[in-house]
């Protein structure tokens, strides 16, 4: 009787078991470098005006803690702000300055914010906000 080897056949060297291949194809590599690239470039773009609302918000937080409550002073005291913030998409005007029934100020303020990606897209931001 003859016995039959239990050692396995080997591959030649030229072509590995396609099981044994892991990782990344070019294509693979090229698609994910692609997304990577184009969510930096979107952050990039909507990062300052992330920034300007966030001063925009701190510039209403402190005219409010001011204690400056007429319209005309709180447009007065947002420009100034504005002014050294560099704040450029809404100005003292844009605020709806309202006074509530117990005597407090109440600052709200609403814009758009148009970001030209490419071409003809572009992305639009509602910002809000009030005190």
């Amino acid at each position: 009787m003859n016995a039959i080897p239990l050692v396995p056949r080997r591959r030649s060297p030229q072509r590995p078991a396609r099981r044994a291949q892991r990782g990344l194809s070019l294509i693979g590599l090229l698609v994910v470098a692609a997304v990577l690239v184009f969510a930096a470039l979107l952050v990039m773009k909507v990062a300052p005006s992330a920034i300007e609302y966030r001063a925009i918000r701190s510039a209403i937080s402190k005219i409010e803690t001011s204690g400056t409550s007429g319209v005309r002073e709180v447009q007065t005291a947002f420009d100034r702000y504005a002014a050294i913030d560099d704040i450029t998409s809404i100005s003292g005007k844009d605020l709806l300055v309202e006074k509530r029934p117990d005597g407090a100020t109440m600052i709200s303020f609403r814009y758009e914010k148009r970001i030209p990606l490419f071409g003809p897209a572009s992305l639009v931001i509602d910002y809000q906000g009030a005190n």
